[in-house]
């Protein structure tokens, strides 16, 4: 009796955990791989921001010790899309400007990038 009751809970149990990751898989958001990407948004990021973002925008350390931030989690993802814009075209310590090497089209590119590619986000 006691096993038939055992293969009863497991059964239950399977199937509930089953439910479970399916449930949890429609809100699961798979992330965006630049290397994939043949968006001409992931080309300019590879040419102008892997140097110092990383390949895929996770942030990284320089060879003097500077930690270089994600731009797909933390301080980046709370950013909101002027801020990011201002960033990107004017710069910020120890960010450079890059209105002199990318158009105003482009900046507006890569703005919409960072937030909907990297981070997930909806566009305002």
């Amino acid at each position: 009796m006691i096993k038939k009751y055992l293969k009863i809970a497991v059964v239950v149990l399977f199937i509930g955990f089953t439910v479970l990751s399916c449930s949890n898989e429609k809100n699961y958001r798979k992330e965006f791989v630049i290397a994939d990407s043949k968006s001409y948004e992931a080309s300019l990021f590879r040419q102008h921001c892997a140097i110092c973002h990383g390949q895929e925008g996770n942030g990284k350390q320089l060879a003097d010790g500077k930690l270089v931030p994600s731009l797909r989690y933390g301080d980046a993802a709370k950013r909101s899309e002027t801020e990011i814009y201002e960033q990107i075209k004017n710069g910020k310590l120890p960010m450079p400007s890059f209105k002199n090497q990318l158009s105003e089209d482009e900046i507006q590119k890569m703005v919409k990038f960072v937030i909907r590619d990297l981070q997930g986000r909806e566009e305002n």
